[in-house]
């Protein structure tokens, strides 16, 4: 079946199943030859035989198939009537096409089988007297009227039907002895063989091969052939079955309490420690895993069942907008979950009509961009860390991140100030707001802002997320991330305030113990961050997030996730273990909470929720914005005491820049580095972002760090932003304000003594000039005009 390809492997198999069904049939038919169901039925049975046979270019398998639907025409019509004489035909037909069947599944294309002598008998058939019985439901009496005649007339045709069949091919399929097929093939001698079997007389209890393996009197390539060979050929009619949908339902289900009672029992005999038990529950448990991994194949799909209707979609949307556009799939043969295809169907043909409707342009306007006239959209299906990620992508004009930050301002979703120190990502994910548009008109295609949203709510529902990325002039890619499954997954099992909480393992990076010493939580701008192999992590604390009594840094763990593109960490008491667990739905209330994906029944029968980590990131960087406000309030009130610093390396010196003036850190590669004139510049979230390294500024040249990448410090101000590139990053400290020394040096302003070491407090509005000399211009500009 794998050689002959996958259409005609399905033809076979359907064909199969529909002559067994005509078999049955026909001998009913025999039984009742009024019956006008029975007739209607084989009809449409042959008919669709002959309708794919004649498509996939079998001609003879055609032609037989097209005699006998001939035959059947005439007995749905009425014009002949149903006797054993005709169903002996028909049942010859059939044999006929099933032989027909057999030699394209083994030699992939039609044998010499006697075809004609079957049709010469079927036309013989169809132009037999009738006897002015017309009708079917005639046939009976006639036949009761006749019986002498009728008794002599199926011994002759069953005699002509035996002479017309083909001979039964003999028997070639039978499992041949080993040693036999290695000797024929001229694969080992036949005097080893004998010696081989000799020995097996003898005792030995090593196999055949073994034997001649190991004394070096056959080829390993050859038994392993002549064993292939001897295995029994499944037929392609043979290979599948038909499974009712709601009876896998069940069992995955029944498997899903298995997986519970599994948990449990483990988990009890642990506690008792008997060394016995351990095996046989360690046996069960891996018996129950394989059973689940094979419960849940059966109810996996290709992605191509909900790809193969887009086609249509695509074609009928683009010529009704006077597009060209060209469709491109890959990795359709990627599997999920059947509950999980139903669910994502309609968010993926919703998000092909918009790139076609708003992503790819007219024709005209591609060719004044230097385009091509046909655009490309591409559908792509790829699996990911456990999930399955699903992309429409199309080559268009992008999405117009300033079009979507302006209609976000004028909604009220954002305030003016906030655009300029947003990422351009979270800009263009306001596009999934609830009746958010920026066409300019409503066609009957979009422009009404509902889809963006609901294409949103519908994938977080089954536990997944969405995202998008464009560049302007280049196109637009749509993400959706999906699990494969929603039954049963790999989670983490968590404590935090005496509350036991599951995280999905697919979520999970890595584990970082904080003893308080070499791990320690630090703060900027009061947000919990961890330092992360030089990188900050922000982090969330779980039992803040949930409202229950906010515990200490010291002794706890921090949990490295990624969700929605972001990795932060999430602060627990305490990881307890491992464990496969059954996902439950939620009522309604604890949807709404927003925080919990299910719930399930640990090992030890209590009930835990499972976190919801992509709403856990999307909390966490509202709150942390939210704190560092408030942070900088109280600032501001305050006045003077204790300053965070941002301690960085420039060459061997240590230089400290304020926490608060610090917008963002960013790594770049270096090959993005332009210039502009003398200055360095780096393209920068729709801008042109000034760079100034301050080893140049200060003058500490040596010699530059290796590496594919530079750090640097954004300062964003005003809607304008500037760079300034470090050598590394090294800590986040504390310093009191009047434990400093005024500095003479140009581009500092003192210095201080921060964790016992002599550090240079960096002029950043001397930095900021240094990289931008107008930085402040526009700026004072408008306070001259104020004033």
């Amino acid at each position: 079946m794998e050689d002959l390809g996958e259409i005609v492997g399905e033809f076979l198999m359907e064909s199969h199943e529909n002559l067994d069904q005509i078999d049955r049939d026909l001998v009913s038919l025999e039984q009742e030859p009024g019956s006008r169901d029975l007739i209607s039925r084989i009809f449409r049975a042959i008919h669709t035989i002959k309708g794919t046979s004649g498509f996939l270019a079998f001609s003879r398998l055609e032609k037989l198939a097209h005699a006998g639907e001939s035959l059947l025409s005439r007995l749905r019509d009425g014009v002949q009537p149903v006797t054993p004489e005709t169903i002996t035909v028909l049942l010859l037909c059939i044999d006929g096409v099933r032989s027909i069947l057999s030699s394209i599944e083994e030699n992939g294309s039609e044998a010499e089988v006697d075809i004609e002598s079957m049709i010469v008998r079927i036309k013989a058939q169809m132009d037999a007297p009738t006897d002015g019985a017309a009708a079917p439901a005639a046939a009976a009496p006639a036949a009761e009227a006749a019986p002498a005649a009728e008794a002599e007339a199926p011994a002759s045709v069953e005699q002509d039907a035996a002479a017309a069949r083909p001979a039964p091919e003999p028997v070639t399929d039978q499992r041949q002895p080993l040693g036999q097929m290695l000797v024929d093939a001229g694969a080992a001698q036949a005097a080893d063989v004998a010696s081989a079997l000799q020995q097996q007389i003898e005792g030995d209890e090593r196999k055949l091969g073994t034997i001649l393996l190991e004394e070096g009197k056959a080829a390993p390539t050859a038994v392993s052939e002549a064993l292939q060979s001897q295995a029994p050929k499944r037929s392609i009619a043979d290979s599948a079955i038909r499974v009712d949908v709601d009876l896998l339902d069940t069992l995955m289900n029944m498997v899903g309490e298995l997986v519970l009672a599994r948990n449990q029992l483990v988990r009890g005999v642990m506690e008792i420690g008997d060394s016995g038990l351990v095996r046989s529950a360690q046996r069960l448990g891996m018996i129950t895993s394989e059973l689940q991994e094979g419960i849940m194949k059966t109810r996996m799909q290709p992605i191509e069942h909900i790809w193969s209707k887009l086609p249509r979609v695509v074609r009928d949307l683009s010529n009704s907008l006077g597009k060209q556009v060209a469709l491109v799939m890959e990795g359709k043969e990627t599997e999920l979950d059947r509950s999980l295809l139903e669910a994502v169907k309609d968010p993926l043909t919703h998000l092909v009509r918009n790139a076609v409707d708003h992503g790819i342009e007219e024709p005209e306007r591609r060719i004044a961009s230097g385009k091509d006239p046909e655009g490309t959209l591409t559908l792509r299906a790829y699996h990911e860390g456990g999930h399955v990620a699903v992309e429409v992508a199309d080559n268009g004009a992008g999405l117009n991140v300033e079009r979507i930050a302006q209609k976000a301002v004028e909604n009220g979703l954002l305030r003016p100030e906030q655009i300029p120190n947003m990422d351009k990502r979270d800009i263009m994910a306001m596009v999934f707001q609830p009746g958010f548009s920026t066409a300019a008109k409503v066609t009957n295609v979009s422009g009404r802002g509902v889809g963006m949203d609901v294409v949103k709510t519908n994938i977080e529902n089954i536990g997944g997320a969405v995202s998008v990325d464009s560049t302007p002039g280049e196109g637009t890619v749509w993400r959706l991330t999906i699990p494969l499954t929603l039954a049963i997954i790999q989670a983490l099992t968590v404590d935090c305030a005496d509350q036991r909480y599951v995280v999905p393992q697919v979520a999970v990076l890595e584990l970082v113990f904080i003893d308080g010493n070499t791990t320690k939580v630090e703060y900027a701008s009061g947000a919990p961050v961890y330092r992360l192999r030089g990188k900050l992590l922000p982090l969330v604390r779980l039992d803040r997030a949930l409202g229950l009594e906010v515990g200490g840094d010291q002794g706890v763990y921090i949990m490295v996730l990624q969700a929605d593109g972001r990795r932060f960490g999430l602060v627990v008491d305490r990881v307890l273990n491992t464990e496969e667990v059954v996902v439950k739905a939620l009522n309604t209330r604890f949807k709404d909470i927003g925080l919990y994906a299910g719930a399930t029944i640990l090992g030890d029968g209590k009930v835990g929720l499972i976190l919801d980590v992509s709403s856990l990131a999307r909390r966490s960087h509202l709150a942390v914005d939210s704190e560092r406000e408030t942070v900088a309030d109280k600032r501001g009130q305050q006045g003077g005491g204790t300053e965070r610093l941002l301690v960085t390396a420039v060459g061997e010196r240590r230089v400290a820049i304020p926490l608060d003036t610090v917008t963002r850190l960013e790594e770049f590669p270096r090959d993005r580095i332009e210039h502009a004139g003398s200055r360095e510049v780096v393209q920068y979230r729709g801008q042109i972002l000034p760079l100034v390294r301050l080893s140049h500024l200060l003058g500490a040249y040596g010699e530059e760090l290796e590496g594919d990448t530079v750090s640097v410090v954004v300062y964003s101000e005003g809607g304008k932003s500037v760079a300034l590139v470090v050598d590394r990053i090294v800590d986040i400290a504390e310093n009191s304000t009047t434990a400093r020394r005024d500095a003479e040096e140009d581009g500092l302003v003192g210095t201080a003594v921060i964790q016992q070491r002599v550090t240079e407090l960096l002029d950043v509005r001397r930095a900021i000039l240094a990289a931008d000399p107008n930085f402040y211009s526009d700026s004072m500009d408008d306070m001259l005009v104020e004033a």
